[in-house]
């Protein structure tokens, strides 16, 4: 992991300031303690800045930004390419020259061989730029998962880039200035779905895309993976086969490393499948690192942890957080994570963090991924349930049937009551996909009464209605014949939520600690493979995580296999109750921010929300917090 930035005055007459380019750069130290470098060309039309955090090959020779050997190629490089050593041996034998044993390195050639179609031959979680002096033109990147961020700025001629947004907000032509649809969007999704950001004029690159800008001001981006192109038909036993086989590499392959690293384990499958198999690569126990909550044993799960460390032998690291340790943490939230993310785990994935860099620590593994993969929540469960015994048959009702549920609820309950089942009708009334992804926090019927009258004539309550109609539509293109509900419903996971929220709490909370996390069970091979499973096999005998399970038989024990999930939490519903002595602190952030001035909220309506939360009417608390996060984003950045 490091930390990328980056300046190409296309067609504005500024020349790159080596003092702004230096602050860009050093806004982003945490993401690159190690090491520092500039590139400003000799027109002064382009720059690029880099922090190192050294992970492969820890000599000044894998320091950015790298260059070939005419200096006409400059690269800065975020992230590791796991089959670099297979790519180089290629390179050499066609007259390639190495001067470090780097990962980056062989991303500079292999472009010099291959140009954007480089892309289909790494194997890695990335975000990168490389400037082509030849061809006057600036190409970057975002893996195909989208494990990496990569953020840019266009206007007035002026193209900037950064591995986060506080990098770009440093350079004076960027004003800082909310984006309402982009707020829009991150009150549905906890997240900024691609290529929005709460930011206006501030996008991010989608996952497995890359862009292109030329000496003309022409900024193309296009798509060069999607986990749909490869889909192949196997047998159950098969399927299971090969899920181990990809996992054992993809684990093996993603150890590669000049530091000390180790595991971040709950005890859950996949976090346990992780400690064992590296654990078998090593030849030794992995070092594994584990959190729980103060006096809150629903979200304590030491004993499974401690049961793989101890079977491994383990030198097991953990932390115990609670209240004191959050409102410490809260102040940060929104520097840390600056495109905001509503997701409360952030919370302990900072702590966690924490621990393993005291511990010396620099690289760990994570198990993010599978479930969106593999099938894994219960909802998704629920979901499939509800599609298959009502909604597929519902949904080809003539148009005036389908609308009498939703009018009938409306007429007959107040608005805040039954507010899921209103928006599931509201869906079946207009012709709206049944699934809108598993983290959602406020539906477009909870934004008729959310948004402001004035908000709701800039945007309809209802516009990411379209967002995602045009990710499903991107299924109808493609010549892939499965497209039962669990795929659809697991691509448009792959499309925001895994992206957007869950590698994001990831990649930015591990930053902030300057540790790297990396995830195998996203090996884009991993993910090509669970997309063909079918839904008869991916949910058999209604089981979540039906093949993964299989898979692992025989590595992990049983107990854990068999256990009832228990998903990684984090404590905001109850710390947001009446009883709780931090209650009122977090709810007058909402209340209290200047985001006021915006004037998008109906606080009327907010209070209500926040009434029936504190006096356990409702669990409006993933709403609550949304609204926290996005607070404490404004106060910090905008005002």
């Amino acid at each position: 992991m490091c930390g990328i930035t980056g300046i190409y005055n296309v067609d504005n007459p500024l020349k790159v300031s080596e003092k702004t380019l230096i602050k860009m750069r050093d806004t982003l130290i945490h993401r690159g303690p190690d090491d520092e470098g500039i590139y400003i060309s000799k027109d002064k039309k382009v720059g690029f800045g880099f922090r190192r955090l050294s992970i492969i090959d820890l000599s000044k020779a894998g320091n950015q930004p790298m260059t070939n050997e005419d200096k006409t190629i400059w690269l800065v490089f975020n992230g590791e390419i796991y089959n670099f050593q297979e790519i180089k041996k290629d390179l050499e034998k066609k007259g390639h020259k190495f001067h470090s044993k780097t990962d980056s390195e062989v991303v500079i050639h292999l472009y010099e061989e291959k140009g954007e179609e480089c892309l289909k031959d790494l194997n890695g979680m990335f975000a990168f730029a490389i400037w082509d002096e030849k061809k006057k033109k600036l190409f970057a990147a975002r893996d195909r998962l989208g494990i990496k961020p990569f953020y840019y700025y266009y206007k007035d001629g002026i193209f900037l880039f950064a591995s986060e947004i506080k990098a770009i907000l440093e350079h004076p032509e960027v004003k800082r200035e909310p984006d309402k649809e982009g707020i829009f969007h991150y009150l549905t999704f906890a997240c900024t779905p691609a290529p929005f950001t709460l930011f206006k004029n501030i996008k991010k690159l989608t996952p497995a895309h890359y862009l292109t800008l030329d000496a003309n001001g022409n900024l193309q981006t296009n798509r060069y993976w999607s986990p749909i192109q490869n889909i192949q038909q196997y047998t159950e036993q098969d399927y299971i086969n090969k899920t181990k086989e990809l996992l054992k590499d993809s684990i093996e392959k993603q150890m590669v490393s000049d530091v000390p690293f180790g595991c971040f384990l709950s005890g859950g499958i996949d976090s346990s499948t992780n400690a064992v198999l590296m654990s078998q690569a090593m030849g030794k126990p992995v070092e594994t690192f584990s959190i729980s909550f103060k006096d809150l044993p629903k979200y304590d799960e030491f004993q499974y942890s401690r049961k793989i460390a101890d079977t491994l032998g383990s030198k097991c690291y953990e932390t115990v957080i609670g209240q004191k340790e959050f409102m410490e943490w809260l102040p940060k939230l929104a520097y840390q994570a600056d495109d905001p993310n509503g997701d409360p785990v952030c919370f302990p994935v900072y702590y966690l963090s924490k621990l393993i860099r005291d511990s010396k620590v620099i690289m760990a593994q994570v198990g993010e991924g599978a479930d969106e993969l593999f099938c894994g929540y219960g909802t998704y469960m629920e979901f499939i349930r509800i599609y298959t015994k009502y909604w597929k048959y519902l949904e080809k009702l003539p148009k005036f049937i389908k609308k009498i549920p939703y009018f009938f609820l409306n007429l007959i309950l107040p608005k805040n009551k039954l507010t899921l089942h209103k928006e599931f009708f509201r869906r079946l009334a207009y012709n709206k996909p049944f699934f809108f992804g598993g983290a959602n926090a406020f539906s477009a019927y909870d934004k008729q009464f959310l948004m402001s009258d004035s908000y709701k004539k800039e945007i309809p309550f209802d516009a990411s209605d379209n967002l995602i109609k045009s990710i499903y539509n991107e299924l109808k293109v493609t010549n892939y014949k499965l497209q039962d509900f669990v795929q659809k419903m697991l691509y448009l996971e792959l499309s925001i939520r895994l992206p957007e929220l869950l590698l994001m709490r990831v990649d930015k909370m591990a930053s902030a600690h300057s540790i790297e996390a990396r995830v195998p069970f996203l090996d884009h091979r991993l993910v090509e493979l669970a997309f063909s499973i079918p839904m008869h096999l991916k949910t058999k005998n209604k089981k979540t995580k039906y093949i993964l399970k299989k898979a692992v038989e025989g590595i992990i024990p049983d107990k854990i296999i068999n256990r009832k999930k228990q998903g990684f939490g984090a404590p905001t519903s109850e710390w947001m109750r009446k009883e709780s002595p931090i209650s009122n602190d977090l709810l007058n952030i909402i209340r209290n921010s200047k985001i006021k001035e915006l004037n998008i909220f109906d606080y009327d309506y907010i209070e209500k929300l926040i009434f029936d939360h504190q006096n356990n009417l409702d669990d409006n608390s993933f709403k609550l917090w949304n609204l926290i996060t996005l607070s404490l984003w404004y106060d910090k950045w905008i005002c």
